[in-house]
Protein backbone atom coordinates (compact mmCIF):
# COMPACT_ATOMS: atom_id res chain seq x y z
CA UNK A 1 0.00 0.00 0.00
CA UNK A 2 1.49 3.36 -0.91
CA UNK A 3 1.94 6.03 1.51
CA UNK A 4 0.25 8.96 1.48
CA UNK A 5 1.46 12.94 1.32
CA UNK A 6 -0.40 15.65 1.99
CA UNK A 7 0.55 19.21 0.56
CA UNK A 8 -0.81 21.66 2.90
CA UNK A 9 -1.31 25.31 1.33
CA UNK A 10 -2.50 28.67 2.95
CA UNK A 11 -4.53 30.28 0.63
CA UNK A 12 -5.50 34.30 1.37
CA UNK A 13 -6.43 36.69 -1.46
CA UNK A 14 -4.25 34.18 -3.98
CA UNK A 15 -6.43 34.02 -7.25
CA UNK A 16 -3.79 34.99 -9.81
CA UNK A 17 -1.96 32.49 -8.47
CA UNK A 18 -3.59 29.33 -7.76
CA UNK A 19 -4.05 27.72 -11.38
CA UNK A 20 -0.45 27.93 -11.96
CA UNK A 21 0.62 26.51 -8.73
CA UNK A 22 -1.88 23.65 -9.59
CA UNK A 23 -0.66 23.28 -13.13
CA UNK A 24 2.95 23.21 -11.61
CA UNK A 25 2.46 20.87 -8.55
CA UNK A 26 0.58 18.13 -10.09
CA UNK A 27 3.37 17.08 -12.71
CA UNK A 28 5.81 17.05 -9.95
CA UNK A 29 3.40 14.71 -7.36
CA UNK A 30 2.38 12.81 -10.43
CA UNK A 31 5.67 11.27 -10.79
CA UNK A 32 6.23 10.94 -6.62
CA UNK A 33 5.96 6.97 -5.24
CA UNK A 34 3.38 8.02 -2.82
CA UNK A 35 -0.19 8.78 -3.55
CA UNK A 36 -0.84 12.72 -2.73
CA UNK A 37 -3.74 15.42 -1.85
CA UNK A 38 -3.37 18.80 -1.77
CA UNK A 39 -5.07 20.46 1.00
CA UNK A 40 -5.77 23.88 0.13
CA UNK A 41 -6.61 26.23 3.02
CA UNK A 42 -8.78 28.94 2.17
CA UNK A 43 -7.94 32.04 4.82
CA UNK A 44 -11.22 34.02 4.10
CA UNK A 45 -10.31 35.19 1.01
CA UNK A 46 -12.16 38.06 -0.22
CA UNK A 47 -11.03 37.68 -3.92
CA UNK A 48 -11.97 34.39 -6.21
CA UNK A 49 -9.91 32.16 -4.52
CA UNK A 50 -12.56 30.03 -3.06
CA UNK A 51 -14.41 30.08 -6.52
CA UNK A 52 -11.42 28.93 -8.11
CA UNK A 53 -10.53 26.31 -5.95
CA UNK A 54 -14.04 24.78 -5.83
CA UNK A 55 -13.46 24.38 -9.39
CA UNK A 56 -10.19 22.53 -9.06
CA UNK A 57 -11.61 20.50 -6.68
CA UNK A 58 -14.73 18.98 -8.60
CA UNK A 59 -12.42 18.36 -11.40
CA UNK A 60 -9.48 16.58 -9.40
CA UNK A 61 -10.49 14.05 -6.33
CA UNK A 62 -6.47 15.17 -5.16
CA UNK A 63 -7.83 18.66 -4.04
CA UNK A 64 -8.99 19.18 -0.79
CA UNK A 65 -10.43 22.49 0.47
CA UNK A 66 -10.95 23.78 4.05
CA UNK A 67 -12.47 26.85 4.28
CA UNK A 68 -12.51 29.49 7.20
CA UNK A 69 -15.44 31.32 8.00
CA UNK A 70 -12.96 34.38 8.28
CA UNK A 71 -9.12 35.41 7.90
CA UNK A 72 -7.48 33.67 11.47
CA UNK A 73 -3.92 34.25 9.82
CA UNK A 74 -1.26 32.34 7.95
CA UNK A 75 -0.21 30.58 11.02
CA UNK A 76 -3.95 29.15 11.70
CA UNK A 77 -4.30 27.96 8.00
CA UNK A 78 -1.33 25.64 8.36
CA UNK A 79 -2.45 24.59 11.54
CA UNK A 80 -5.73 23.59 10.29
CA UNK A 81 -3.96 22.03 6.63
CA UNK A 82 -2.44 19.60 9.65
CA UNK A 83 -5.20 19.01 11.41
CA UNK A 84 -7.20 18.00 8.17
CA UNK A 85 -4.29 15.73 7.36
CA UNK A 86 -4.25 11.66 7.38
CA UNK A 87 -0.89 11.56 5.76
CA UNK A 88 2.46 10.00 6.68
CA UNK A 89 3.89 12.76 5.32
CA UNK A 90 2.74 16.55 5.36
CA UNK A 91 4.39 19.53 3.23
CA UNK A 92 3.57 23.09 4.16
CA UNK A 93 4.41 25.66 1.79
CA UNK A 94 3.00 28.82 0.04
CA UNK A 95 0.53 29.32 -2.63
CA UNK A 96 2.94 32.22 -4.47
CA UNK A 97 5.10 29.54 -5.43
CA UNK A 98 8.18 31.19 -3.77
CA UNK A 99 8.73 27.64 -1.90
CA UNK A 100 9.62 25.56 -4.86
CA UNK A 101 7.54 22.47 -5.96
CA UNK A 102 10.11 20.73 -7.62
CA UNK A 103 11.86 20.44 -3.84
CA UNK A 104 8.86 17.88 -3.18
CA UNK A 105 10.81 14.91 -4.59
CA UNK A 106 13.73 15.27 -2.38
CA UNK A 107 11.62 15.90 0.55
CA UNK A 108 10.32 12.34 0.17
CA UNK A 109 13.07 11.35 0.01
CA UNK A 110 14.69 12.34 3.08
CA UNK A 111 11.17 11.28 4.82
CA UNK A 112 11.49 7.56 3.04
CA UNK A 113 15.15 7.54 4.99
CA UNK A 114 13.83 7.99 7.92
CA UNK A 115 13.49 12.08 8.58
CA UNK A 116 10.73 13.63 10.59
CA UNK A 117 11.64 17.04 10.45
CA UNK A 118 12.79 18.97 7.10
CA UNK A 119 13.27 22.21 7.53
CA UNK A 120 13.59 24.13 4.14
CA UNK A 121 16.41 27.07 4.79
CA UNK A 122 16.17 29.88 2.43
CA UNK A 123 19.70 30.60 0.85
CA UNK A 124 18.61 33.78 -1.18
CA UNK A 125 15.35 35.62 -1.25
CA UNK A 126 15.80 38.62 -3.68
CA UNK A 127 12.07 39.01 -4.14
CA UNK A 128 11.98 40.52 -0.21
CA UNK A 129 14.21 43.33 -0.55
CA UNK A 130 17.11 44.10 1.54
CA UNK A 131 15.65 45.28 4.47
CA UNK A 132 13.25 42.03 5.02
CA UNK A 133 16.21 39.97 4.62
CA UNK A 134 18.69 41.70 6.94
CA UNK A 135 15.71 41.86 9.89
CA UNK A 136 15.02 38.53 9.14
CA UNK A 137 18.40 37.38 9.56
CA UNK A 138 18.51 39.74 12.64
CA UNK A 139 15.80 38.10 13.94
CA UNK A 140 16.94 34.92 14.47
CA UNK A 141 20.19 35.80 15.90
CA UNK A 142 18.09 37.62 18.17
CA UNK A 143 15.66 34.77 19.25
CA UNK A 144 18.77 32.11 19.10
CA UNK A 145 20.37 34.62 22.13
CA UNK A 146 16.92 34.70 24.46
CA UNK A 147 15.83 31.54 23.67
CA UNK A 148 17.05 27.90 24.74
CA UNK A 149 15.64 26.23 21.60
CA UNK A 150 17.95 27.31 18.89
CA UNK A 151 16.53 27.80 15.17
CA UNK A 152 17.84 27.55 11.60
CA UNK A 153 18.57 30.77 10.29
CA UNK A 154 16.16 31.91 7.52
CA UNK A 155 13.80 29.15 8.37
CA UNK A 156 10.79 29.36 6.46
CA UNK A 157 6.96 28.13 6.07
CA UNK A 158 8.00 25.66 4.15
CA UNK A 159 8.80 22.74 5.79
CA UNK A 160 7.63 19.36 6.12
CA UNK A 161 6.90 16.75 9.03
CA UNK A 162 6.36 13.14 9.27
CA UNK A 163 3.38 11.93 10.13
CA UNK A 164 4.01 11.03 13.88
CA UNK A 165 5.47 14.75 14.36
CA UNK A 166 2.14 15.61 12.42
CA UNK A 167 0.54 14.14 15.48
CA UNK A 168 2.37 15.67 18.13
CA UNK A 169 1.65 19.36 16.87
CA UNK A 170 -2.21 18.27 16.56
CA UNK A 171 -2.45 17.00 20.29
CA UNK A 172 -0.37 19.09 22.08
CA UNK A 173 0.46 22.54 20.46
CA UNK A 174 -2.27 24.27 20.72
CA UNK A 175 -1.23 28.01 21.95
CA UNK A 176 -3.69 30.59 20.33
CA UNK A 177 -0.71 32.90 20.05
CA UNK A 178 2.15 30.61 17.94
CA UNK A 179 4.95 30.10 15.85
CA UNK A 180 4.77 27.11 13.89
CA UNK A 181 8.07 26.92 12.17
CA UNK A 182 9.54 26.99 15.80
CA UNK A 183 7.47 24.43 16.88
CA UNK A 184 8.41 22.53 14.60
CA UNK A 185 12.01 22.92 15.20
CA UNK A 186 11.92 22.29 18.59
CA UNK A 187 10.02 18.60 19.07
CA UNK A 188 12.95 16.81 18.58
CA UNK A 189 12.94 13.52 16.82
CA UNK A 190 15.40 13.34 13.58
CA UNK A 191 15.67 16.40 11.89
CA UNK A 192 17.41 17.60 8.73
CA UNK A 193 17.80 20.48 6.64
CA UNK A 194 17.23 21.09 3.09
CA UNK A 195 18.37 24.64 1.33
CA UNK A 196 16.61 25.95 -1.53
CA UNK A 197 16.69 29.79 -3.44
CA UNK A 198 13.04 31.37 -3.08
CA UNK A 199 11.43 31.82 -6.17
CA UNK A 200 9.97 35.39 -7.08
CA UNK A 201 6.38 35.71 -6.41
CA UNK A 202 4.46 35.14 -9.24
CA UNK A 203 1.35 37.23 -8.15
CA UNK A 204 0.46 39.99 -5.54
CA UNK A 205 2.53 40.71 -2.82
CA UNK A 206 3.50 39.65 0.78
CA UNK A 207 0.42 39.60 3.01
CA UNK A 208 3.08 40.54 6.14
CA UNK A 209 3.27 44.15 6.47
CA UNK A 210 6.63 45.64 8.53
CA UNK A 211 3.86 46.43 11.66
CA UNK A 212 2.56 42.59 11.45
CA UNK A 213 6.43 41.28 11.06
CA UNK A 214 7.29 42.69 14.29
CA UNK A 215 4.12 41.87 16.12
CA UNK A 216 4.84 38.36 14.89
CA UNK A 217 8.80 39.10 16.03
CA UNK A 218 7.44 39.77 19.77
CA UNK A 219 5.00 37.27 19.95
CA UNK A 220 7.82 35.13 18.70
CA UNK A 221 10.24 35.90 21.57
CA UNK A 222 7.38 35.94 24.42
CA UNK A 223 6.65 32.31 23.34
CA UNK A 224 10.21 30.85 23.37
CA UNK A 225 11.90 33.38 25.94
CA UNK A 226 11.04 34.48 29.55
CA UNK A 227 14.64 36.82 29.74
CA UNK A 228 12.83 39.51 28.84
CA UNK A 229 10.80 39.12 31.95
CA UNK A 230 14.04 38.95 33.92
CA UNK A 231 15.22 42.65 32.14
CA UNK A 232 13.76 44.14 35.91
CA UNK A 233 16.33 42.17 37.53
CA UNK A 234 19.29 43.84 35.81
CA UNK A 235 17.99 47.53 35.26
CA UNK A 236 17.47 46.99 39.15
CA UNK A 237 21.17 46.32 39.64
CA UNK A 238 22.15 48.67 36.90
CA UNK A 239 20.08 51.25 38.70
CA UNK A 240 21.30 50.18 42.25
CA UNK A 241 25.21 50.60 41.04
CA UNK A 242 24.40 54.06 39.54
CA UNK A 243 23.03 55.33 42.36
CA UNK A 244 26.25 54.05 44.71
CA UNK A 245 28.32 56.04 42.17
CA UNK A 246 26.64 58.88 42.76
CA UNK A 247 26.83 58.90 46.27
CA UNK A 248 30.51 58.58 46.18
CA UNK A 249 30.65 61.36 43.48
CA UNK A 250 28.47 63.58 46.22
CA UNK A 251 30.20 62.57 49.48
CA UNK A 252 34.23 62.60 47.89
CA UNK A 253 33.79 65.18 46.04
CA UNK A 254 35.02 69.32 47.09
CA UNK A 255 31.97 70.91 45.41
CA UNK A 256 29.37 68.49 47.01
CA UNK A 257 26.40 66.96 45.51
CA UNK A 258 25.87 67.48 41.29
CA UNK A 259 23.86 70.13 40.95
CA UNK A 260 22.14 70.89 37.36
CA UNK A 261 18.91 70.49 35.70
CA UNK A 262 19.86 68.90 33.37
CA UNK A 263 21.39 66.25 34.55
CA UNK A 264 18.56 65.22 37.38
CA UNK A 265 16.33 65.56 33.76
CA UNK A 266 18.72 63.16 32.00
CA UNK A 267 18.43 60.90 34.89
CA UNK A 268 14.71 60.72 35.74
CA UNK A 269 13.99 60.50 31.82
CA UNK A 270 16.45 57.08 31.52
CA UNK A 271 14.59 55.58 34.56
CA UNK A 272 11.04 56.14 33.45
CA UNK A 273 12.06 54.42 30.17
CA UNK A 274 13.30 51.68 31.45
CA UNK A 275 10.22 51.64 33.75
CA UNK A 276 7.85 52.16 30.79
CA UNK A 277 10.17 49.41 28.84
CA UNK A 278 9.40 46.78 31.84
CA UNK A 279 5.85 47.31 32.11
CA UNK A 280 5.63 46.81 28.06
CA UNK A 281 7.53 44.01 28.15
CA UNK A 282 5.02 42.46 31.09
CA UNK A 283 2.51 43.79 28.97
CA UNK A 284 3.21 41.38 26.04
CA UNK A 285 3.20 38.53 28.33
CA UNK A 286 -0.07 39.66 29.92
CA UNK A 287 -1.67 39.86 26.88
CA UNK A 288 -0.23 36.17 25.55
CA UNK A 289 -1.91 34.91 28.88
CA UNK A 290 -5.23 36.57 28.14
CA UNK A 291 -5.52 35.17 25.09
CA UNK A 292 -4.64 31.67 26.18
CA UNK A 293 -7.34 31.88 28.88
CA UNK A 294 -9.90 33.14 26.60
CA UNK A 295 -9.44 29.89 25.08
CA UNK A 296 -11.12 30.84 22.07
CA UNK A 297 -10.62 28.62 19.13
CA UNK A 298 -7.60 28.92 16.77
CA UNK A 299 -10.05 28.98 13.59
CA UNK A 300 -13.47 28.19 12.72
CA UNK A 301 -14.06 25.96 9.23
CA UNK A 302 -16.94 27.04 7.33
CA UNK A 303 -17.12 24.41 4.92
CA UNK A 304 -15.21 21.59 3.16
CA UNK A 305 -14.93 19.93 0.36
CA UNK A 306 -13.78 16.33 -1.10
CA UNK A 307 -12.58 15.22 2.55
Amino acid sequence: MKKLLSVVVSVYNEEAALEKFYREAIPVLEKISWDYQIVFVNDGSRDRSLEILKSLAENDDHVKIVSFSRNFGHEAAMIAGIDYSQADGIICMDADLQHPVECIPEIIKNLEEGAQVINMVRTKNESAGWFKNLASTAFYKLINMLSDVKFESNASDFFAVSGRVAQVLKKDYREKIRFLRGYVQSVGFKKIVIEYEAHPRIAGESKYSIRKLFQFSVNTIVCFSNLPLKLGVFAGLFAGVLGVLVLVYTLFTRNGAPSGYATIVILNCFMFAILFLLVGIIGEYIAILFAELKDRPIYIVEETQNL
